[in-house]
């Protein structure tokens, strides 16, 4: 019997760097076709997913910015572009291992993808499919974790599940200081407060008035969304 689960639909949130390969290069095909049997085992659960990639593994627009030479909303739109790339990456490890999958940018291209709308997301969930959701919120200034809790307000998601590099959020960089205590639950209102970094504060000030549930747990688990959305794997929630 399947494992049970609270959640019917779930927002995935993935860096873009989860997906480079350890010598550097900006895709790993063995992690994409991990992913994808992930995401195929999670949906036998019962689970209806939508997907948002970053696109930190190619550019990262804030970044690029700073350097000088390029204006923030350039950059951004870079990243923008940048975060299609990873989608249709995505999109077709997924259609390789069996899961239909679709993807939506906000920045429209038409030749490429289908351009994000809700109702016809809505309708993509609806039947099953997976909604691979590129282009961040379509608008420079704004972070990809803004956009996760975005969509998944707009599509009526019970929660938003970071993968991050670590098993949930910490008092402290768990990297940097032995003494850095994981929560197994925070509310939003703390996290904020707490100025804890593993969204930015309009992503979680979103989240709070959305009463969206936040799911933070490691990317790099064996079948890391399965087991954290099953509650086999350790992780941390954000809630109301």
């Amino acid at each position: 019997m399947p494992e049970t689960t609270p959640y019917r639909r779930v927002l995935v949130k993935l860096s873009g760097e989860a997906l480079a390969a350890p010598d550097g290069f900006w895709l790993h095909p063995p992690m994409l076709a991990a992913l994808a049997e992930d995401i195929r085992e999670a949906i036998g659960h019962g689970i209806e997913i939508a997907i948002v990639v970053g696109g930190g593994n190619l550019i990262r627009g804030a970044r690029i910015s700073q350097a000088g030479w390029i204006d923030r909303a350039t950059g951004d739109s870079l990243g923008m572009m940048a975060t299609v790339m990873n989608s249709l990456a995505i999109e077709t490890a997924l259609n390789a291992a069996g899961v239909q999958a679709r993807t939506m940018s906000a920045v429209s291209m038409p030749t490429i993808c289908e351009t994000y709308a809700r109702q016809p997301a809505l309708h993509h969930l609806d039947k099953g499919q997976v909604v691979v959701l590129a282009g961040g919120t379509g608008n420079p200034y704004f972070t990809t974790d803004t956009a996760a809790v975005l969509r998944a307000a707009e599509l009526r998601c019970d929660a938003v599940l970071k993968a991050t590099q670590v098993d949930g959020v910490y008092s402290a960089d768990p990297k940097r200081d032995p003494e850095a205590i994981r929560y197994d639950t925070i509310t939003h209102d703390e996290a904020i407060a707490r100025d804890l970094k593993v969204m930015d504060t309009a992503a979680f000030a979103l989240a709070r008035e959305s009463k969206l549930t936040l799911v933070v747990g490691s990317v790099h688990a064996p079948s890391s969304v399965t087991a954290i959305l099953t509650g086999r794997s350790v992780s941390t929630r954000v809630v109301p």
